[in-house]
């Protein structure tokens, strides 16, 4: 899954449209995240101290295999979500805030009525 292009690309969904390149680059994104296992790698790592979280601590947060939890994280890292390096046997994994950030700007901005009713 190629989501590298989505640099700082689209105004707030709730503000202007979206053209289909970015709509196509948001979507492949969002979809990483589409994934329970995913997202709760992508949280633990967030809230791990120092905002690094060693893969061998990553296994039974999740309940899943080492070779499970090396693939999701090789997806999130494809995305561009987190970084990985790797001291001695063990991968330490951050989260890439920036990338982060243009995905909840993309879902932001003000929200305005359409004439719904409630």
């Amino acid at each position: 899954m190629d989501v590298r292009t989505i640099e700082a690309c689209c105004a707030p969904l709730l503000t202007e449209t979206l053209d289909e390149e970015q709509a196509t680059e948001l979507a492949a994104a969002f979809k990483v995240l589409a994934d329970p296992v995913r997202l709760r790698l992508l949280s633990l790592i967030a809230a791990a101290p120092d905002g690094q979280a060693c893969s061998c601590d990553l296994e039974a947060p999740v309940g899943k295999s080492q070779p499970t939890v090396s693939h999701h994280l090789a997806v999130l890292a494809g995305a561009g979500l987190i970084t990985k390096e790797k001291v001695g046997r063990w991968v330490m994994c951050s989260v890439v805030p920036e990338r982060l950030a243009v995905l909840r700007d993309a879902l932001g901005g003000p929200a305005r009525s359409r004439g719904r009713r409630g």
